[in-house]
């Protein structure tokens, strides 16, 4: 649990009058039984937009139920974050269960939510929970333009193994590395691509690049609004490559308590993909703020 300075300022005669006395409990544990008060959580999230929108949704359920939330948002990709949350620097994180599965066991073959999550919690370690996953997806996808599905004949991904030795492909320097990423097309796909190049994640420099042609096909995402909005093609996955990518909250059990847990499972239970699509569309087309956002889908869905 991540605790203020104010608050160690506060509880350290208590903790030193415990100490004395042989009390072995922790005065600024957060209640397992519910109570957060003068409890503090740190709701992190990755470099995309659409993680940051979903984290500031986790820290305003969480504060409407009483919590004390501290935001860390940005931070960077899953190498980053998911040590951070195991060693207790973040508390609660909005997930995407296949690809955690696939950092966690780069041999994982399960594709669906049910399987995907009893896999992923055989993985995890004692120090992180995993709680209900929305129904809301947002899968990795290799995206090419309109020009080159149509020069190529592409709408899946078995149909780029014939040129694929001719194209570059771009995405973060993450998935250059990652099983759902160049790794996972190569050994599931047989495809060798001519070069891959470094990029930003499902961002305006990948969004560029495709565009004017210096790579050919991309890392995107399936709810980035980009994707309709320019013709990109989003080429189909037969075999599954990208598993179930259900959003999902993964918190420390440091801080798990039944208020957090139902106060994130709530908004799990109302999270669905087209509704996730439309507010990703608000913050990244519309240039809304993420906060506004979040509050509006929260109000509408009698969360806050």
């Amino acid at each position: 649990m991540r605790r203020t300075f104010r608050a160690a300022a506060i509880g350290l005669a208590a903790l030193l009058a415990l100490t004395a006395c042989g009390g072995e409990d922790d005065p600024f544990e957060t209640d397992k039984g519910g109570s957060t008060e003068g409890g503090n959580v740190t709701v992190g999230s990755a470099n995309f937009p659409e993680n940051v929108l979903l984290a500031e949704i986790y820290a305003q359920a969480l504060e409407a139920k009483g919590v004390q939330v501290t935001r860390k948002f940005n931070i960077g990709s899953r190498e980053i974050i998911y040590d951070q949350i195991e060693k207790g620097t973040l508390s609660v994180l909005p997930e995407y269960n296949g690809a955690l599965l696939a950092y966690l066991d780069k041999t994982a073959t399960v594709s669906s939510t049910d399987e995907v999550n009893k896999a992923l919690t055989a993985k995890l370690p004692a120090s992180l929970e995993l709680l209900d996953s929305a129904a809301a997806e947002d899968k990795d996808a290799v995206v090419v333009t309109r020009e080159t599905a149509q020069k190529y004949q592409l709408t899946a991904i078995p149909d780029l193994a014939p040129v694929a030795g001719e194209l570059v492909i771009g995405g973060p320097p993450e998935f250059k590395t990652r099983r759902q990423g160049v790794l996972g097309l190569e050994s599931v796909y047989g495809l060798k691509f001519k070069q891959f190049k470094s990029l930003d994640t499902a961002g305006p420099i990948t969004v560029s690049a495709l565009e004017k042609g210096d790579v050919q096909a991309a890392n995107l995402f399936t709810t980035d609004p980009v994707v309709p909005a320019k013709g990109f093609v989003v080429l189909e996955d037969p075999k599954s490559l990208f598993s179930a990518q259900n959003v999902t909250p993964l918190v420390n059990t440091k801080v798990a308590n039944d208020t957090i847990r139902q106060a994130l499972n709530a908004v799990s239970a109302k999270l669905e993909t087209p509704a996730l699509a439309e507010l990703v569309k608000r913050v990244v087309t519309d240039k809304e703020d993420a906060d506004k956002v979040a509050k509006d889908w929260l109000q509408t869905n009698s969360l806050t």
